[in-house]
């Protein structure tokens, strides 16, 4: 909960979960990512997978690009900017450090 909290208070954008699992998917799993085999890893449309791709375009966090091998298939590819926003998210939900304790102190009888 304190991670959302902190989310939400550190003003960046709000993704929904799709643009959310696009990020997690094109960052942390071996590529090339299409739009074709971004839908059918997570079971939707191939225009539902354009929206949150247009979304995560304009935020600066994935971009498109021309697959070099074959001009016509169009490859997602990473960002600076995307990866600095995965790091600093996956920071907001490392545990917090325990707060050190002050010494419990004896009650009187």
């Amino acid at each position: 909960m304190e991670a959302l909290v902190a989310y939400i208070r550190s003003g960046r954008p709000d993704l929904t979960n799709r643009q959310m699992a696009l990020m997690i998917i094109v960052y942390r799993t071996p590529g090339p990512h299409t739009v074709r085999g971004l839908a059918a890893t997570l079971k939707v449309s191939k225009p539902v997978i354009t929206r949150a791709l247009n979304t995560l375009s304009a935020l600066g966090y994935l971009r498109r690009q021309r697959d070099e091998n074959d001009r016509r298939s169009v490859i997602i590819a990473h960002t600076r900017n995307g990866a600095r926003f995965l790091e600093r998210f996956e920071k907001l939900l490392q545990p917090a450090k325990p707060k050190a304790r002050k010494p419990a102190t004896a009650k009187k009888a």
